[in-house]
């Protein structure tokens, strides 16, 4: 179900001002991978760069055997990879149902697998099924995260990179979410994930990299930099941290 992605020296910016500074980092098949970073890293950017919304000014992308960088989001897309975005991008106007069978635009209408995707998404994310014919603008936020996040698993991706998935929702839906993204890896989908809580997204990953004015600063088994003082002191409170 997952591939890998692997960025190597990958420079991107705005104008003529690169925010991402070589960076390489891989996502294995079947892996979890966090990014955590202080506001203004150049995760967000990374993220963008990746899916396409922004062109890299060099360095590689490659997702499986397939070199995507400077590709067009609708064609990576098509390659298998799909990003959830931050401030979730929902078509307010149109329904649950509606914005998730959008999901699926990059898929062939004749594709038999779409319907079983939308039962699956509606099995791991049940709020998804109570909520069909509900217009979207009209759901809670964690609703609409949950929203998103099925919209794009309906693009049947490889690989998923999701952009603060959790900010301001409450606990009860941000356990809810990640109990669906580690389903989703358990089950092979390979998963890049940006997030402001820090002790949360290491608690989950199998590996993380932490970020720092445009450049990858640290990286290692998401159970190490738990334990790293620098990462302890800049990103969780000072505080060791006992996973489950």
């Amino acid at each position: 179900m997952g591939a890998e992605l692997r960025i190597d020296e990958l420079r991107a910016g705005y104008g003529r001002v690169d925010v991402l500074r070589d960076i390489s980092l891989r996502v294995g098949s079947g892996e979890m991978v966090t990014l955590i970073g202080s506001n203004g890293a150049g995760k967000s950017t990374l993220l963008k760069a990746v899916s396409g919304l922004l062109s890299p000014s060099g360095g590689t992308i490659t997702l499986g055997d397939r070199a995507i960088a400077g590709m067009a989001p609708e064609r990576i897309v098509r390659q298998g990879l799909a990003l959830v975005p931050e401030g979730r991008m929902l078509f307010g106007p149109l329904t649950v149902d509606e914005n998730l069978q959008i999901g699926a635009y990059s898929r062939p209408a004749r594709d038999a697998g779409i319907l079983g995707d939308l039962e699956r998404v509606r099995t791991l994310l049940p709020v998804l099924a109570e909520r069909g014919s509900q217009v979207s603008a009209t759901l809670s936020g964690g609703e609409q995260q949950m929203l998103a996040i099925g919209r794009a698993l309906m693009s049947h991706p490889e690989v998923l990179l999701l952009d603060e998935p959790s900010l301001g929702l409450a606990p009860r839906v941000i356990a809810t979410i990640f109990g669906a993204l580690d389903t989703l890896r358990a089950e092979g989908l390979s998963i890049l994930l940006v997030e402001q809580d820090a002790r949360l997204a290491l608690k989950h990953a199998d590996r993380g990299y932490v970020m720092r004015s445009g450049a990858i600063a640290l990286e290692g088994p998401a159970d190490e930099l738990v334990d790293d003082e620098q990462v302890r002191h800049a990103y969780l409170g000072g505080r060791p941290e006992t996973r489950e």
